[in-house]
């Protein structure tokens, strides 16, 4: 069952799936109306699913599903999975390489591999201060303390 966002406890499940350039608006509105389909419909053997989405700054989706009221499955996550496989292909985009990395430039995001993340520190053209995603994080409270931090205070440190 579609639910609001915001109204999902805190301890929701989250998976955050980082495209590697930003979506255009098209994309959006077609990338909600299959999620909102989906979501509406997504099940645990035959068990609604009290669940939402989220797209942020055009480039991550936000997918999370309330665990006290039902769990998730394998099955579950492998349907959630494949509608995700479907954007990468309709929109020639890349929602699962975990080797690339996306901090901020003033407003603008960039997406980039691990390596040229170190290669950027290295020539100090980023900073322990620069903010990164940290997407490695899997409930939804912290999206509002973890996700958006100084490279310092997330696994992005190990580089300075």
């Amino acid at each position: 069952m579609l639910v609001d966002f915001n109204s999902l406890v805190g301890s929701s499940k989250i998976w955050i799936y980082q495209s590697n350039r930003e979506f255009s608006g098209l994309e959006i509105e077609v990338i909600n109306d299959k999620l909102r389909d989906f979501v509406s419909n997504w099940k645990r053997h035959g068990d609604e699913l009290r669940a939402s989405f989220d797209i942020r700054h055009k480039q991550f989706i936000i997918l999370a599903v309330d665990e006290e009221y039902n769990n998730v499955s394998g099955c579950s996550i492998d349907a959630s999975t494949h509608i995700f496989k479907q954007f990468e292909s309709e929109f020639q985009i890349d929602l699962f390489n975990k080797l690339n990395t996306a901090f901020k430039d003033g407003e603008h995001i960039n997406v980039v591999s691990i390596g040229d993340f170190q290669k950027f520190v290295n020539d100090q053209k980023i900073d322990s201060n620069t903010v990164v995603f940290n997407n490695t994080i899997t409930i939804k409270e912290e999206l509002d303390t973890s996700w958006e931090v100084s490279a310092n205070e997330s696994w992005h440190q190990r580089y300075f």
